[in-house]
């Protein structure tokens, strides 16, 4: 499985509660851009319209902007691929406790473009504090085992 591109920031804004795996609908120039590894999962989002997912906001540009096709929109919204039942898992789970999708990263699998969606719910800034503090510990407490 080779990783594309990763969300760094939601490991950090959001408690991951569950994990999914959904493809995405793209275009061809598309594909070859992803593949490149040219693609931006900073600001980017799950939207629900109908009983559809879409991912909102990745950045992809076209692999050959010469050829690609001139109406083409490097941020525009596309469609996520999923089984019916889990999109209504999906529903009723961000409805009832308030959760939200977010994308986490963009991998290959089996030659396949693949997305990872957290279901996730938003921290507070004294969580993240405390985050920040933990890691800070666990980096010392390596140094000082290290030096002995």
């Amino acid at each position: 499985m080779q990783i594309l591109a990763k969300n760094r920031k939601a490991q950090f804004n959001y408690e991951i509660v569950e994990k999914f795996e959904a493809g995405i609908q793209l275009l061809g120039c598309e594909v070859k851009s992803v593949k490149a590894g040219n693609i931006s999962l900073d600001g980017a989002f799950v939207q629900l319209y109908g009983n559809e997912l879409y991912l909102i906001n990745a950045s992809i540009p076209a692999w050959q902007p010469a050829n690609a096709p001139a109406d083409y929109k490097p941020d525009r919204s596309r469609k996520l691929l999923l089984h019916r039942k889990e999109i209504d898992y999906l529903i009723g789970k961000m409805k009832a406790e308030r959760l939200m999708l977010i994308p986490l990263a963009v991998y290959l699998k089996k030659n396949k473009i693949k997305l990872e969606l957290g279901l996730a719910r938003s921290r507070k800034k004294v969580d993240k504090r405390e985050l920040i503090k933990e890691r800070e510990a666990q980096r010392e407490l390596e140094r000082r085992l290290k030096n002995y």
